[in-house]
């Protein structure tokens, strides 16, 4: 399992998505272009020590990324997608997240093999807590909780 962020544009998003990634010992993708510097004072105040300790991988773009891809592209999005608790997780997969702003481009959205949404009440979530509470329930669902 892997989280995949395409394109993020908020520096503590980032921050807080590597720490829960180091939290459940989870790999972490980021396609560029990003909305700011990896480096970023922004990005290492909200990972703190746990930025370190993530396994943390970069693509320059989606067809870098793809071409390193080795299991099911799997998207969080609104468009079309299985609700959270009905879809089946396999350990193999990446769940994909889109930028805060625009989500991904629909080639993007067309290249992957299953898309899932989490209910909510409201219009959006955070992206950091959006992808907490997709990793987790994948990896419970996988038998992969630590």
């Amino acid at each position: 399992m892997r989280i995949v962020l395409h394109q993020p544009e908020i520096a503590a998003n980032l921050g807080n998505v590597m720490r829960s990634c180091a939290c459940f010992d989870t790999p972490l993708t980021v396609i560029e272009p990003l909305g700011f510097p990896l480096a970023t004072r922004d990005v290492r105040r909200a990972a703190m020590d746990y930025g370190r300790s993530v396994d943390l991988t970069r693509h320059a773009d989606w067809p870098t990324y793809r071409a390193a891809s080795m299991g099911r592209r799997i998207l969080f999005t609104t468009k079309g997608a299985v609700q959270l608790d009905q879809f089946a997780f396999r350990p193999d997969d990446d769940l994909i997240f889109g930028s805060e702003s625009r989500g991904v481009p629909d080639s993007v959205h067309d290249d992957c093999q299953g898309r899932v949404v989490i209910p909510i009440a409201a219009r959006s979530l955070n992206l950091s807590n959006a992808v907490a509470i997709a990793l987790f329930e994948a990896l419970r669902q996988t038998g992969r909780l630590p």
